[in-house]
This record gives C-alpha cells, structure tokens and sequence, in this order.
C-alpha cells in the first residue's frame, strides 16, 4: 500500500478555478436555475516520463481532466456536493487508470443563502487508488 504522505509530496497535475453551471443541490430553486460552480483538481502521478521526454503520450493532458470535471458539472443534478465531487474523483481514477495514484477535489458554490458574507463554501476531498480500490 502507498503512504499518503508519500503521495502527497510527489508529482501532480493542478487544475484550478474551473467554473462551470450546474444544477446540483437540495433546494428547487438549485435544481430549476442553476448556479455557478467552482472546482480544483490535484491528480498525483509520475511526471518524470513526460519531464524527460517532452512529450504528451507520457502524461495526462489537463484536457482529459477538465473534461471529466465538465461532464460531471454540466451533467444530472446531485444533492450534495459530495457527490460532485466523489464522481469526479472516482471518474478520474477510472479513465486514467492505473497512471494516477490518488486526486484531491474540491468542489465550491459561490453563491449561498447564507446570512454574511463568503467566498465560496464546499467540500474537499481526497481518493487514493489503493485505499478506495480503484484499479
């Protein structure tokens, strides 16, 4: 099994501030207006194939991610946002098997019926291949 502190300090792909309309969550008006939704994407994997060679068949481009991230956005309504990010996290794993190791994923909602002021409030989440036995 692989330390997830080794993980952690290895290689990774970044994506971040990917913003897309979705209709996910548990009130009507989420699911019949939509609304913005924030994501960033770590995916841990090997890079000094690609760092030696400088080509593209040795990594993972961004776009394959950012598509995944897209589809799962843009696509059926979930109620939470933990299920947003669980699909993205288990899709990644999946189709970019078995070069990425672990994802972290965080998924935001910009605008919330809350009294103050936020950013954003969302969940983060971690998935290691080993852990969630994703092969």
């Amino acid at each position: 099994m692989v330390d997830s502190g080794e993980i952690m300090k290895g290689d990774k792909l970044i994506l971040r501030g990917l913003r897309f309309h979705g209709f996910h969550g548990v009130k009507p008006e989420e699911r019949t207006l939509g609304q913005k939704f924030l994501v960033d994407v770590d995916a841990w994997m090997d890079l000094r194939a690609a760092g030696r060679s400088d080509c593209l068949s040795d990594t993972i481009s961004y776009t394959d991610i950012y598509r995944i991230v897209k589809e799962v956005v843009e696509g059926p309504p979930q109620n939470l946002l933990e299920s947003v990010a669980e699909l993205i996290a288990s899709t990644t794993l999946t189709k970019h098997h078995p070069r990425i190791s672990a994802v972290r994923v965080k998924v935001g909602k910009p605008h919330v019926a809350v009294q103050g002021f936020v950013d954003y409030l969302g969940v983060e989440i971690f998935r290691y291949r080993s852990v969630d036995g994703q092969s």
